[in-house]
């Protein structure tokens, strides 16, 4: 099971930290946040690969809910942990830049959509004081974290809703090929 969790868990944090640096070279800044979401969820669809991969091959085909969500939620644990861990890593390459420039582009972008002064003032206050909490590492890892956790968490639930059917998705069983 530790296998199967490890493997999945470092396949899908990688799909979601390639996506990621291919997206800072690509310099895709207005990426929307909707994508992000979106491709943290094809990579944790890995999650359910992972659980089928463990019901067909270590449980015969059949699984049962709690242990398949846990199995899942490992998968998940993992992935959520090497994104934090490359998100990290990212900030300090850039020299924790990340903050000031996002502060400055919701700015820029509240500005031009013809807010007010007040609105501008208290936006800059708040982007301010976010911009404090942010320089906490734990703080900061916290918030990273609650960005995929609730979607792994999510697909790990419904991977072993679904999958403690052992209908679904049968495992394929290898037939000898006949000789002609």
């Amino acid at each position: 099971m530790i296998r199967i969790i490890l493997i999945y868990g470092i396949l899908a944090g990688a799909v979601i930290i390639g996506s990621l640096i291919a997206g800072l070279v690509l310099n895709a800044r207005h990426f929307p946040e909707w994508a992000g979401y979106l491709i943290m969820l094809a990579a944790l669809s890995l999650i359910f690969v992972g659980v089928k991969r463990y019901r067909d091959t270590m449980k015969g085909g059949v699984i049962r809910f709690f242990e398949a969500a846990g199995v899942g939620l490992g998968i998940a644990a993992v992935a959520s942990a090497l994104y934090v861990a490359g998100w990290e890593i990212y900030l300090w390459a850039t020299d924790y830049s990340f903050f000031a420039a996002y502060m400055k582009g919701a700015i820029a972008a509240k500005k031009a959509a013809g807010a007010s002064p007040a609105e501008l003032a208290k936006l800059t206050a708040d982007m301010t004081a976010m911009a404090k909490a942010y320089a906490n590492p734990l703080r900061r890892m916290g918030i990273t974290l609650l960005e995929i956790l609730p979607v792994g968490v999510a697909v790990a639930i419904f991977s072993a809703g679904l999958l403690r059917f052992s209908r679904l998705l049968p495992a394929r069983t290898h037939l000898p090929k006949s000789s002609p």
